[in-house]
């Protein structure tokens, strides 16, 4: 795909408890998980977005500190979107193991110049694994000033100004989506 991809883990794994990115899945921690899935891809380039360098991050990935104020994954998406070269960038957040590169090729076949797409699996969209097209950049930093920094306010409004297009989740896929929070999801996805 030409497309840049950013690996979102700056999150503080509060519910899990200890740091998702050095959880084990099937063997091997999520963060080589996931870069592994998007090395497959082919992306222009590969950024992970954390609070700090993390010590596992390779050195071939680039890394982008998150926006300040840090909100979350806005903040990541913030910094990756003003790094990329490229016109769109595939979010991906780390704790999402069943995400497929078949599923994120098929996004990217969707994209059109300007307009990224989203998955949504009912109203709920599944914005940390989509892609964002280069110009919502300008969104993305008014989110980040403005007193809501919820993904789901920026998606409405990115697909409300034609900058994102919402892709239907097919119940066969919705697998891919599952992510991993508390310690129970951890024991589930055995």
């Amino acid at each position: 795909m030409n497309v840049s991809a950013v690996l979102l883990a700056g999150g503080e794994s509060r519910r899990m408890g200890e740091n998702k990115a050095t959880l084990l899945h099937n063997g091997e921690p999520l963060w080589h998980c996931q870069l592994t899935l998007l090395r497959q891809l082919q992306p222009v380039e590969i950024f992970v977005s954390t609070r700090i360098d993390p010590a596992w991050r390779p050195n071939d990935i680039d890394l982008v500190l998150d926006a300040t104020p840090s909100q979350g994954p806005l903040s990541g998406l913030a910094a990756a979107l003003a790094r990329s070269r490229s016109s769109h960038l595939l979010a991906l957040a780390i704790d999402m193991p069943f995400m497929t590169a078949a599923y994120l090729q098929s996004l990217g076949k969707q994209i059109q110049p300007g307009c990224g797409v989203v998955p949504k699996i009912g109203s709920r969209a599944e914005p940390l694994a989509a892609i964002y097209p280069a110009n919502a950049i300008v969104d993305v930093r008014a989110a980040l000033c403005g007193p809501d920094f919820s993904l789901q306010t920026l998606v409405k409004q990115l697909v409300g100004n034609g900058k994102l297009r919402p892709l239907v989740v097919r119940q066969s896929e919705q697998r891919c989506f599952s992510n991993l929070n508390e310690p129970e999801d951890l024991v589930s996805a055995r």
